[in-house]
């Protein structure tokens, strides 16, 4: 049952992560944030209140200064988008029809 649940579950978007985790730990603003990846104030404001989504380009830059891979902050993004996806585009995807 745990398991249907957490499939049905919304993925957290990685700006929540930004912004409820990483940020506090490293005791840093927003505005610091973005200076230390070389983006706009507004670029960090965007994704850290989920207006945005997490490009490439923002998950090196986030990995380099973290420490961490850019594909764990763009498996959380592509999780997030293919959850989205399917909940918008149900109707067509059933009815594509499987091969055999």
């Amino acid at each position: 049952m745990s398991t249907l649940r957490s499939k049905n579950r919304k993925p957290v978007h990685p700006g929540a992560i930004l912004r409820e985790d990483v940020l506090p730990s490293l005791n840093i603003t927003q505005t610091e944030l973005a200076d230390r990846l070389g983006v706009s104030r507004r670029s960090i404001s965007q994704i850290l209140h989920e207006h945005r989504p997490l490009t490439p380009d923002m998950a090196i830059r986030l990995a380099h200064f973290l420490g961490n891979t850019p594909e764990s902050w763009l498996n959380m993004q592509q999780a997030l988008d293919v959850w989205k996806l399917k909940r918008k585009n149900a109707c067509i995807y059933e009815q594509i029809e499987k091969v055999a």
